[in-house]
């Protein structure tokens, strides 16, 4: 796979790469994927999500943990789309999140935009990627992160 080459997955091709699942798969898309390098995953919040009944009823708002973990999911789907696995052959694990920063609230209604970058990684070979994420509503930060994570290939 070329390092200049552009790439997409689609909800069937992020549930190829990653193990989640509704409630908890938190991207409905990734565009812009360059290998090794950077993604953006799309979230379309929506008033249905579970998490919303309970954060808060009157006022909802996307818990900023969930919106991290979408950077993760994003990362993992880059990961998958890197090493070219998918098909139940990785699972990538947070070791740490750092730097966080909560910007803006994120509401139903709102599209997500979750901007990740390899700072460290990029390879089969590598089993600890570090990556730089930044969450956007319209163009505006919604939340930001660094974030560690482990590669696991053929997990049993």
């Amino acid at each position: 796979m070329s390092d200049s080459q552009v790439l997409e997955a689609d909800i069937d091709e992020i549930q190829k790469i990653l193990p989640h699942r509704y409630p908890f798969l938190m991207i409905d898309r990734v565009t812009d994927i360059v290998p090794g390098h950077s993604a953006v995953g799309i979230k379309n919040v929506s008033i249905n999500e579970p998490h919303f009944q309970g954060h808060f009823p009157s006022k909802p708002i996307m818990p900023g943990v969930l919106i991290v973990e979408a950077m993760g999911q994003t990362g993992g789907v880059l990961v998958g789309k890197s090493v070219d696995l998918s098909e139940d052959d990785l699972l990538v694990y947070f070791m740490a999140m750092d730097k966080c920063k909560f910007r803006r609230m994120v509401v139903p209604g709102d599209r997500l935009e979750l901007h990740v970058t390899v700072k460290r990684g990029g390879s089969k070979k590598v089993k600890i990627w570090k990556f730089e994420g930044v969450a956007k509503v319209g163009g505006e930060i919604a939340a930001e992160a660094e974030f560690t994570a482990m590669m696991d290939i053929n997990p049993e």
